[in-house]
């Protein structure tokens, strides 16, 4: 399995932080393209793009101020499979990556990847109070897969909260 390219450019919207590709994202060089993820679904529902994308057009989003990494690039079945080594490697590459950047926002899609990025046990869904970078707003929203328990309304929910934040 080979790990997916970054989407990334500076000063983007916001970056969107996974935690590692799926096997179907690796097979086919895509973010997010499991048919199970609700990626695509949530970010047109919340109105943080004009019409739902197909994660093939993953890169047409720079063009909307979108970027995309995750906190570890080896693909795997489930994010359980990732070692604390890969997490504590990951963490450093992301906080560079995040500097040389200089994202408006970087959105977390899922709570453990916050968790591994920051350090911090808990934190609330949404806007962090204290950013890891300085200067660059940490939000942390829930995981698309479709492992996650939430309804999807309440997950679209949080990520509308996102695009209030980038609009505003």
């Amino acid at each position: 399995m080979k790990p997916i390219n970054d989407h990334v450019k500076e000063n983007l919207r916001v970056l969107f932080v996974g935690f590692n590709p799926s096997i179907r994202s690796s097979e086919l060089g895509h973010h997010y393209a499991n048919p199970n993820n609700r990626f695509w679904k949530i970010l047109f529902e919340a109105g943080l793009t004009p019409r739902k994308y197909d994660a093939s057009e993953d890169g047409k989003l720079l063009e909307l101020g979108y970027g995309f990494t995750n906190i570890v690039q080896r693909p795997t079945k489930a994010a359980d499979e990732i070692t604390k080594e890969e997490y504590k490697e990951g963490k450093e590459i992301l906080k560079k990556k995040i500097k040389q950047l200089k994202p408006q926002v970087v959105c977390f899609v899922g709570k453990g990847v916050y968790q591994q990025y920051s350090g911090i046990k808990t934190s609330p869904w949404g806007r962090q109070t204290e950013a890891v970078v300085p200067g660059v707003v940490d939000f942390v929203a829930p995981s698309s897969s479709g492992l996650v328990r939430m309804k999807l309304e309440e997950i679209v929910g949080i990520y509308k909260g996102l695009a209030l934040l980038v609009s505003e």
